[in-house]
């Protein structure tokens, strides 16, 4: 089991000025958890980590708790503390959270002895449905920003999407669609969120896994996935587990966390 360990440091995602900000509250301020590597294996490499809670709360297990295992395989973990729809934010708020905050990440790599090259981002449930946006919607960066955080990319150079909403269609979990577009969104904001119909030659190479008992979030939001990455080209591996209720996380025992250790050393110790 992993236990969870408190952040060193806790890094605003704009100095000042966020932007959409409802407030001045800490939910209205996107933050950086950083926590520094116990390991050593995966020392060039960071991970930026998206919790999963339906936009409407971050769970700790699968942000901390994550924080914890990828740290002490050597990975610089950070966990984005995102804004929620709950809050009465709305797409493309979250989005933008998640973008600048792999930029950052990449800004803050050399001088933490990372490589920028070697960025994953990790997201579970409606976290894995900002992963897989943050994805598929990605861009080079505005190399006249006078902000240099902003002058860098926000495409993850590899994700991981752990029982991962992914369509905002038939399949999909209705509280975590409703708290990102609100309770009537239209047909165009539906298929533009709907991230199987995203995905391009450009998606980064990606590791999936869902159980095939998951009530909340189906078995089908992940084979959605791997369908369109099959088609486009993308590389992938993909586990559909048949125990395991939605939420997993780092329960003690599951295999996920073997299977993703072993494809991330074939991807980045290649």
């Amino acid at each position: 089991m992993v236990i969870a360990m408190n952040s060193s440091l806790s890094l605003p995602l704009w100095p000042e000025n966020t932007p959409h900000a409802r407030g001045r509250e800490p939910k209205d301020t996107p933050t950086l958890d950083l926590y520094a590597p116990f390991g050593s294996r995966f020392k060039d490499c960071a991970v930026l980590i998206l919790p999963g809670g339906g936009y409407g709360m971050l769970s700790s297990q699968e942000g901390e708790g994550f924080a914890g295992f990828f740290r002490l395989h050597g990975f610089q973990s950070y966990v984005l503390n995102y804004r929620l729809g709950s809050d009465g934010y709305r797409h493309p708020v979250m989005l933008e959270d998640a973008a600048r905050a792999l930029r950052l990440v990449r800004s803050r790599a050399p001088g933490e002895g990372c490589d920028p090259r070697k960025i994953i981002v990790v997201g579970s449930s409606a976290g894995g449905h900002l992963a897989a946006t943050l994805l598929t919607h990605w861009d080079e960066g505005d190399p006249e920003n006078p902000d240099p955080v902003d002058r860098e990319s926000s495409r993850p150079d590899l994700g991981i999407l752990c029982y991962p909403v992914i369509t905002m269609g038939t399949h999909t979990n209705t509280w975590t669609r409703d708290n990102l577009l609100g309770e009537h969104p239209s047909l165009e904001l539906i298929g533009n969120l709907s991230i199987e119909k995203r995905v391009t030659a450009g998606t980064p190479p990606c590791f999936v896994w869902h159980t095939w008992e998951d009530a909340v979030v189906p078995v089908e939001n992940a084979l959605l996935f791997v369908q369109a990455l099959r088609s486009a080209g993308v590389p992938f591996e993909c586990h559909l587990y048949q125990e395991g209720e939605h939420g997993l996380g780092m329960k003690e025992g599951h295999p996920w966390t073997g299977d993703c250790i072993r494809w991330l050393g074939r991807r980045l110790e290649a």
